[in-house]
This record gives C-alpha cells, structure tokens and sequence, in this order.
C-alpha cells in the first residue's frame, strides 16, 4: 500500500528524516578531538608510571610521575630547608616556579616583542626594494642559521650576564624567523593582485596599503608563531649564567645538581606555557586575517 500525499498535507506512511540537531554536531567537533588528546596524555602517563613502577628505569633517569608532581608543589609552596632543620625556604631558589616562570615571560616578551617591530619592518624593506634583499638577505640567512649557544658568549662579553643579554639572545632567535615570513609575504603577492589594483587606478601607496600589507599579514603572523616557539627552545641557552629567577635557568641548576623529578616538572611547565601562548597567537591571528585561505 502506497502512501497518498496531497498539496498541504504530509506524507502519510513515512516518517520524515529528522535533522541532527546543531547543537549537538557542535559539541561532536569540540569533544572529539578533546576526548582523543586526553586519551592520549592518559596512555603516555598510564605507560610512564607503569615503567617507573616496574622499575625498568632507574629513578634518576625517570623518576615516577608521583615524584615529578611532589617536585612541582614543593616548587610552589614554602617547606622545609630539611628533615629536621627548622627553618623554610620559599619554593625553589628563594623563588616559587610561578615566579620563575613569569621571569622567564618577561624576558621572552621584552626580546620576541623587539623582534615582532623589527622584524616586519625589515623583511618589508627587503621584499620592495630589491637591492637591499641583495645585500641583507646573506646577513640574514647567517643569523637564521647560528645555534643561540654559539654566540651566548659574545652577548655576555658584550651586555653582562644580566637581563640585558638574555633579552638580546631571545631577539637574536626571533628576529630571523619573522623577517625571513615577511620577505616570503612580500615577495609572494600573486603579480595579477597588483596589476588589478594599478588598473582600478591605485597608487602606490594604495597598493601597498590595501594589497601587499594584507597579503602578507598572514605570513608575518606564522612568523611570530615559529619565533615565539624558537624563543622558548632558547630560553634554557638564555638563563645558563644568572638565570634565577627563570625557568629555564631552574631546570638547568636542577639538572646539575641531579634533581630529575624537579627538571622534568620545569620541561612540563614549559612545554604548557608554550603551547598556551601559541595557541593565543593563533586565535588572535585567526581573528587579525580572517580572509586567510579564501583569495
């Protein structure tokens, strides 16, 4: 028997497909990819304290993740110097990791910030004007290519073992990556975006203004994000020498003196910190080029 359908009414004997509702895909797209990062943290921990416990690695090389947690709130709190001194000592150094930790950031931004402003600007010059991408591009590509240790001498010589050098290490490692973005940026503006601007009658300041600098805004901005990365992987090189309060220089000074479970908690913070602060650059940049992948 067939379902019989007249105009303005429904069909008889069929149901009709009912619409997954959006709310519901919604929470589908932002659960999934949570629920799969953190059943993957839990199997990394699972394994970590099912080794630890088992005992195949000694302790100094990985300590338990019971041990690198008791390390981290002894880090954050005030205790005891000893078992059986009376007297308590302000979490790591005289400094709690938070404290150590916001050093670090200081730094990083006063030397990734110095290079955000100049960085543009040069790898800008570079991309317009082609006799001076000629002769800077080499000095460029020179620094891109030092590692920080190789140069952290000459920066102590030259600036102290204070903040000063630290800052200028940071800007050293993030100037290169940013510039080199812009010049890519630059100098990959598709030639057809500037011929049509030039044929509407734009000058060159317009073209400039309204073709080149959105273009290449979404390469500067992956620029930060590789120097702002490339920051935090130097800023153990930083703080080698005077580097308390600093994370980087925390882990260091542990690492010497044998303290694994307390070096691993200050990787850890690391790592999260930068994953933070590179996800924070991405939403911003995400909302700074929203026409980024539809030209």
């Amino acid at each position: 028997m067939t379902a019989i359908t007249t105009p303005g009414t429904q069909q008889v004997g069929a149901e009709a497909p009912v619409a997954a509702p959006r709310r519901t895909r919604t929470y589908r797209r932002v659960l999934g990819p949570a629920l799969t990062r953190l059943a993957a943290l839990a199997l990394v921990l699972g394994s970590w304290a099912a080794i630890t416990a088992a005992g195949l690695v000694d302790p100094l090389y990985l300590p338990s993740p019971h041990a690198v947690w008791d390390a981290f709130v002894r880090a954050n709190t005030r205790h005891q110097l000893a078992a059986g001194v009376d007297r308590t000592v302000i979490g790591e150094q005289n400094y709690f990791l938070w404290e150590h930790l916001v050093a670090s950031l200081q730094r990083i931004a006063a030397g990734v910030g110095a290079a955000i402003v100049v960085g543009p600007l040069v790898g800008f010059v570079m991309g317009m004007l082609t006799p001076v991408r000629l002769i800077t591009e080499p000095i460029l590509n020179f620094l891109r290519s030092l590692p920080p240790l190789g140069y952290i001498g000459l920066l102590i010589v030259w600036f102290g073992i204070g903040d000063l050098s630290k800052i200028w290490l940071l800007f050293l490692a993030a100037f290169p990556p940013i510039a080199v973005a812009t010049l890519s940026g630059v100098t990959g503006v598709k030639q057809d975006y500037l011929n049509a601007a030039r044929s509407l009658g734009a000058g060159r300041v317009q073209v400039i203004s309204r073709v080149v600098l959105p273009a290449t805004l979404p390469e500067v901005i992956g620029g930060i994000r590789i120097a702002t990365a490339f920051a935090w992987t130097t800023v153990v090189a930083a703080e080698l020498n005077n580097g308390i309060p600093g994370i980087g220089g925390l882990a260091y000074i542990a690492g010497t003196q044998l303290n694994t479970p307390l070096t691993i908690a200050c990787i850890i913070v690391i790592g999260c910190a930068a994953l933070v602060l590179d996800s924070v650059i991405k939403f911003l940049g995400a909302k700074a080029v929203p026409w980024k992948g539809k030209v």
